[in-house]
């Protein structure tokens, strides 16, 4: 996290902008003899205009995100967060999927949607990028300047073209502080690629830092809402649904992994359950799960050739563009002991299964080699022991042997499985243990971090 408000270099380039809009916002003619002296009045006028404020502007905050803000969990965290401390949020972003919950029902929150915008789609790429970026900022500079005057505008990075300077250029015409989420990008990591010494490590040091926790929401869940999200997943995917025949009646209510007895309502996990295995994903170059099937397709070797192993339930969430790609290699599998399904599953719906599940897997594997995956940070805080494919800063994240393992190709994955997974469902073996280490070290939350990091943001002079 850091805070911005200076740049006389972006001034510079967005100085034709601010004179187009002093005529575009300030009313009545131009011309004549104040064709000289009528713009520079005019962007007075403009300023003061937008810079008029009321009793409820110190209470007003803007969070921006260029994507889509029910996949951009961060930025939701950080609008219930001031929400709770009594700001009018206004939350902008593209409205693609369902945000949480709460972040829909909150009387302080409102979404103000915006969409993607598309350059010219004839002629060379530079001419498709650049159109898009102005006409991208042309819409962030309407929808900014439109709304009421906010104290703050805060704004995640990446992705930070053109949002950035367009935000950076509102908070200048209407006197608001600017606030970057500067994602993941601590001086400590910096420091792994450029040195301690590098200047722009050091200027990070300066930066107020808001390291990535678990919400409230992310815990292990009880066995009874377990069976609830079971039941309601296996209406749809027949991987979660029970086709046994072992002493069933009508008082059972029965999934593949738990039973709950209708007679007292009381749940219970079935002994020869197979182990969940969860991974959460974009769908994106940044994550090869070619290595997570190859692994797949070893571990049913291993039991085809005799390894005492429990049955898997790979679950992997989330979209993206490369999901069709990797639902066609799923489907060309054909295994047996291993089940694959993609749900995509409601805000208030993930963390239920990741507190459920028995093993996560993490296929990040940064683009800068920089950003830790906000995913193993949910995955911990639901005490869910992880294997993780290796990059060069994960070990801060992710201590191998004592929450999780870190490997490197699939056949490693793969041992890792048949270690974790051998006395499967017993606790007592190394996948209990990193269980009980990170419930033990289970540290600072969300809300707690950012009462006191980003609140004095806000609140400062």
């Amino acid at each position: 996290m850091a805070a911005c408000c200076s740049g006389a270099a972006i001034l510079a380039v967005f100085a034709l902008i601010a004179t187009l809009l002093a005529l575009l916002y300030a009313p009545g003619p131009v011309g004549g003899a104040a064709a000289v002296t009528g713009p520079p009045l005019l962007l007075l006028l403009l300023l003061r205009r937008l810079r008029r404020r009321d009793g409820g502007t110190d209470r007003r905050v803007c969070v921006l995100v260029l994507g889509d803000i029910g996949r951009s969990p961060r930025m939701q965290y950080h609008v219930l967060s001031l929400s709770k401390h009594g700001y009018q949020v206004t939350f902008v972003g593209f409205l693609d999927s369902k945000p949480h919950r709460d972040v829909l029902t909150e009387e302080n929150i409102k979404i103000v949607s915006i969409s993607e915008v598309k350059g010219i789609k004839v002629g060379p790429k530079i001419l498709t990028y650049v159109t898009k970026v102005v006409a991208q900022s042309l819409q962030l500079l309407h929808v900014l300047l439109n709304m009421e005057l906010q104290s703050h505008i805060l704004m995640q990075n990446p992705p930070g073209l053109p949002s950035i300077a367009a935000s950076w250029l509102v908070c200048f015409l209407r006197g608001s502080s600017f606030i970057i989420d500067w994602h993941n990008y601590g001086y400590t990591i910096m420091s792994l690629s450029h040195g301690a010494a590098h200047p722009v490590v050091r200027l990070a040091k300066w930066a107020t830092t808001l390291y990535d926790r678990p919400a409230a929401i992310f815990r292990e869940t009880p066995l009874k809402l377990q069976h609830e999200l079971f039941v309601r997943l296996a209406d749809t995917h027949p991987q979660f649904r029970h086709s046994g025949r072992d002493g069933e009646d009508g008082e059972l209510e029965r999934t593949v992994f738990s039973v709950r007895d209708l007679t007292d309502d009381t749940v219970t996990l079935r002994a020869e359950r197979p182990a969940l295995l969860i991974s959460s994903t974009s769908w994106t170059e940044d994550e090869d799960f070619s290595v997570l099937l190859k692994a797949l397709e070893e571990y049913e070797d291993l039991i085809k050739g005799g390894a005492s192993l429990p049955s898997l339930v790979c679950v992997i969430t989330g979209k993206g563009p490369q999901k069709e790609h990797y639902r066609k290699l799923m489907d060309s599998l054909h295994l047996q002991h291993v089940e694959i399904c993609t749900p995509w599953l409601e805000a208030e719906d993930y963390p239920v299964l990741l507190g459920s599940a028995d093993l996560g897997v993490c296929l990040h594997k940064s683009s800068s080699g920089l950003d830790l995956p906000m995913k193993v940070v949910d995955m911990f805080g639901c005490c869910l022991p992880v294997c993780a494919i290796h990059f060069k800063c994960l070990h801060e994240l992710v201590k191998h042997e004592e929450n999780g393992l870190i490997f490197r190709d699939s056949e490693e994955l793969a041992e890792q499985l048949k270690s974790l997974l051998s006395e499967f469902p017993s606790s007592d073996g190394r996948l209990g243990t990193f269980r009980r280490n990170l419930r033990s070290s289970r540290g600072q939350r969300w809300d707690d971090n950012w009462d006191q990091n980003v609140l004095p943001l806000i609140t400062g002079p």
